[in-house]
C-alpha cells in the first residue's frame, strides 16, 4: 500500500526538473558563427540550426546571417550582431547604415521598443541583482534646419552630411540652404526650434558619454559604430513560462518567483518536502505514524493537482468571457436604440459564405452581402484582437444612435460569444482616398466641384456629430478611408471605432491615450501644454482631409518636383501668405477659386493651437462663403507662433461663432429601435 504512494511523489519530483534538464542538454550543441569569428550558442541560435540548439521558445533568440554578418532580429529595422559576452550575458548590435571610417547614418529611425521585452524590461533586473553596473541609453536626433541654432547639445554635423549627401527617410535630398545637427537627448516642445524638424532618431549608451560639453559628431558616430548592449539574464525561457535564464546561462525553474509560480509550489511544495524531510524516516523507522503523513499528504497532492488546473481554467475563461458579458450588457441596458440583430449564421448566408470580400484592415474584414429583400449591403467582421469589445461598442453606440445623410446607415449587428459583426449600406464607389489620390500611374476621377460638394458634406456630418444629438459625438479618426461615397457620391463618415460620447456642455475630453492615424491627429493628444483635447480634434483632422481633397495628394509627399513641396501644407501657406497663386493644372477660374477656397479653410482648420481653430459650423460658414471674403490664416506648423496683438484681435474677430443656419439644416434624424425582422 505505501509504495504507490512513494512512486507518485517521486514522480511529481522528476515532472519539476524535466525541463530545467532538458533546456540544459540543448547547451551541447556546438557553437555556430557566420564566418566572423563570432560564436553563437545558447541561448542564441541561427535560424539553420537544428531545433533542438538555443532557446526556441521566443524568436528574439534567433539570429541570421547576411554576407558573413550576424543580424539580429528587430521591429525597427536591421541589426548586426558587434559581439556576444557570455559572462556578463549582453549582447551588443548596432543599427545598419553606420559604418567605420565614414560619413555615414542609421538607415532607420529606432528607440528602446525596438526590441523583444526580453532585452526591455532586462535593465530592471539587471540593477536588482547587480548593483555594481546599470546600463542606461540616451537618444539622439538628426535634425535638419532652415536657420542656424546655438543650443546646447545641438552637435554640428560635418561637411559630408551638411551638404547633398544627406538624405532624408523618403530617400531625396534637399534642395536649397538647410544646416544639421545632432541632438543628444529627447527635446521638449520648448528646445526643438521652429525652424527645425526631425529626420532620425537613434540611441547610444550613455555610461560611455563623458562630457557632453566637449562632445562632437565624431564622437556620436564612434558610439553608433560601437553599438548598444541588450543584456538577456533573468529573462523568460522554456515553453511553460516559469523558468528563467541564470547567471550560468541555464533554463531554470523559478521557485515561488511569482503569484502563478507561488500557486504551483504550494501544490507541488508538500510533494517535494515530503520527500526531502520524511524519505529518511521512511527507510529507517516505517512507523504507521510516518506512513499516515505519507498518504495524508499525498491525497493533499493528488487532490491539489485537479484544483488548481480547474482553477486555470476558470481564470482563462473568466478572462474571455468578461468581454463578451461586457457586449451583451451594453445590448440589454441599450435595446432601444439598436438596430436588426443578426445571428451569426444569417450573417454567414447573406454574405454567400464570405465569398466577396471589400477590403481588410486592422479592424478585421470587410464582405459585400445582400439582405433578403435584395439591398446590398457591406458587412465588416470584427477581429478578436480587441480583448474588451470597445470597438465594437463605440460603432453601435454612436451609429445605432443617429441617421444622417452624411453618416453611414448601420442596418444591424451580430454578437455571439467572440464573433461580431456590423452591417452597412452597400457603397458602391468605395472610399474617397481611391477618388483623390493617384494610383499606379491614373490622375484622380472626382471633379472640382464634386470635390467641393463632398467637402460640404463631410463637414455637415462632423457638425451634427458635435451639435446635433443629446450627446456629443467625437470621431477622432476622420480621414479619406474613413469617408465612403455613395452611387451620387454623398459623402457618409464611417468607422466610429474610436468614437466616444461626452455630454453637449463639455468643454474637454479626458483620454488615458492619443487615438486617430498619424498624420490626421491633432498635435494636442500628444503636446499636453497646446490646450485641452475637445471637439477641436477633429476640426484638425478634418482640415488635413481637407487638404489633401484640394491638392488631390497626400499631405506628406516625398516625390514632389521640388522640396519645398514635400509638406503641402507648409508650401501652400507660403505661397498664399506671399501672395503667389496656387499652380493648379487644367482648372479653370472658377475651379482655382474652389481650389484656394478650401485650402484657405483647410490652414484654418489645422492650426496648433485647439483655440485657433474654428468650430465646425464656422467652416461650413467659410466654405459657402466667397473666397474674396476669407482671410488668411496665421501660418499654422510652428509650436509656438508669435502672433502680434492686433492678429491676435482680428483672428478673434473673425472666428467668432455664429448662430445662423447653414445648408446642413436639410438633415434627417429618425430613431432606430430594435426590431425583430430586417427592412
Amino acid at each position: 500500500m505505501p509504495r504507490p504512494g512513494l512512486i507518485f511523489v517521486a514522480l511529481l519530483l522528476l515532472s519539476l526538473i524535466h525541463e530545467t534538464c532538458s533546456a540544459k542538454d540543448k547547451r551541447h550543441c556546438p557553437p555556430s558563427s557566420c564566418g566572423n569569428n563570432l560564436n553563437i550558442s545558447y541561448p542564441f541560435r541561427l535560424n539553420t540550426d537544428p531545433t533542438s540548439c538555443g532557446e526556441i521558445a521566443d524568436p528574439s533568440y534567433s539570429l541570421s546571417c547576411e554576407k558573413n554578418l550576424t543580424v539580429f532580429p528587430s521591429k525597427s529595422g536591421k541589426f548586426y550582431v558587434k559581439a556576444i559576452n557570455y559572462d556578463n550575458q549582453t549582447i551588443r548590435v548596432a543599427g545598419a547604415g553606420v559604418e567605420e571610417g565614414s560619413c555615414s547614418i542609421p538607415q532607420y529611425s529606432w528607440d528602446d521598443s525596438s526590441f523583444s521585452t526580453l532585452f526591455q524590461d532586462y535593465s530592471y533586473n539587471y540593477f536588482k541583482y547587480y548593483n555594481n553596473y546599470f546600463y542606461y541609453l540616451e537618444s539622439i536626433l538628426f535634425i535638419s534646419c532652415e536657420n542656424l541654432v546655438n543650443a546646447s547639445r545641438y552637435v554640428e554635423a560635418p561637411a559630408c552630411i551638411n551638404g547633398s549627401s544627406f538624405f532624408t527617410p523618403y530617400g531625396l535630398e534637399y534642395e536649397g540652404k538647410m544646416y544639421y545637427y545632432v541632438k543628444i537627448g529627447t527635446p521638449t516642445p520648448h528646445e526643438l526650434k521652429p525652424s527645425c524638424r526631425i529626420e532620425l532618431m537613434a540611441l547610444i549608451p550613455l555610461r560611455l558619454v563623458k562630457n557632453y560639453e566637449d562632445f562632437s559628431y565624431l564622437d556620436i558616430h564612434r558610439l553608433l559604430t560601437y553599438g548598444i548592449e541588450l543584456p538577456w539574464r533573468g529573462a523568460p525561457c522554456g515553453k511553460s513560462g516559469f523558468s528563467y535564464i541564470n547567471k550560468e546561462n541555464q533554463c531554470v525553474f523559478k521557485h515561488g518567483a511569482g503569484n502563478l509560480d507561488n500557486q504551483v509550489y504550494k501544490v507541488f511544495g508538500t510533494a517535494v518536502s515530503l520527500l526531502t524531510y520524511y524519505l529518511p524516516a521512511i527507510v529507517e523507522f516505517r512507523t504507521d505514524i510516518v506512513w499516515s503523513w505519507i498518504l495524508w499528504h499525498g491525497l493533499k497532492a493528488i487532490l491539489g493537482i485537479p484544483s488548481f488546473i480547474i482553477f486555470l481554467v476558470f481564470k482563462w475563461r473568466r478572462r474571455h468571457l468578461s468581454m463578451y458579458n461586457s457586449i451583451e450588457e451594453f445590448l440589454q441596458n441599450n435595446n432601444n436604440l439598436m438596430p436588426v440583430r443578426y445571428s451569426y449564421s444569417k450573417i454567414k448566408k447573406m454574405t454567400n459564405g464570405f465569398k466577396e470580400k471589400l477590403g481588410e484592415g486592422g479592424f478585421g474584414q470587410v464582405y459585400k452581402a445582400k439582405l433578403r429583400s435584395g439591398r446590398l449591403a457591406a458587412i465588416k467582421i470584427l477581429g478578436k484582437s480587441k480583448a474588451t469589445g470597445q470597438d465594437f461598442i463605440n460603432e453601435v453606440a454612436t451609429i445605432g444612435r443617429i441617421h444622417h445623410v452624411n453618416v453611414v446607415q448601420m442596418i444591424g449587428f451580430c454578437a455571439e460569444g467572440s464573433k461580431r459583426a456590423l452591417v452597412y449600406d452597400f457603397m458602391p464607389n468605395g472610399s474617397l482616398d481611391k477618388h483623390i489620390f493617384s494610383r499606379e500611374g491614373n490622375t484622380a476621377t472626382l471633379g472640382w466641384e464634386n470635390l467641393y460638394k463632398i467637402s460640404l458634406g463631410v463637414a455637415c456630418g462632423i457638425e451634427y456629430l458635435h451639435r446635433g444629438c443629446d450627446m456629443q459625438i467625437l470621431h477622432f479618426d476622420i480621414k479619406p478611408h474613413n469617408i465612403l461615397l455613395d452611387e451620387n457620391f454623398t459623402p457618409k463618415i464611417s468607422d466610429f471605432g474610436l468614437a466616444k460620447l461626452y455630454p453637449i456642455k463639455g468643454n474637454t475630453v479626458s483620454l488615458t491615450a492619443a487615438r486617430g492615424t498619424l498624420g490626421y491627429m491633432a498635435p494636442e493628444l500628444f503636446y499636453k501644454n497646446l490646450g485641452s483635447v475637445s471637439y477641436k480634434a477633429d476640426v484638425y483632422s478634418y482640415g488635413m482631409l481637407l487638404m489633401e481633397m484640394a491638392s488631390k495628394r497626400k499631405n506628406v509627399n516625398p516625390f514632389a518636383e521640388h522640396s519645398s513641396q514635400i509638406h503641402f501644407p507648409s508650401w501652400a501657406s507660403e505661397q498664399l501668405n506671399n501672395g503667389m497663386e496656387l499652380e493648379i493644372r487644367e482648372a479653370t477660374e472658377d475651379q482655382k477659386r474652389i481650389a484656394k477656397k478650401m485650402i484657405i479653410v483647410a490652414l484654418w482648420c489645422v492650426q496648433m493651437k485647439p483655440i485657433d481653430r474654428p468650430s465646425m459650423n464656422k467652416v461650413i460658414e467659410m466654405l459657402e462663403a466667397e473666397v474674396e471674403s476669407l482671410q488668411m490664416p496665421p501660418t499654422p506648423f510652428q509650436l509656438y507662433p508669435h502672433a502680434t496683438q492686433q492678429d491676435d484681435v482680428t483672428k478673434k474677430t473673425y472666428l467668432t461663432e455664429s448662430t445662423s443656419f447653414s445648408s446642413c439644416n436639410d438633415i434627417e434624424i429618425e430613431s432606430i429601435s430594435l426590431v425583430g425582422n430586417e427592412n
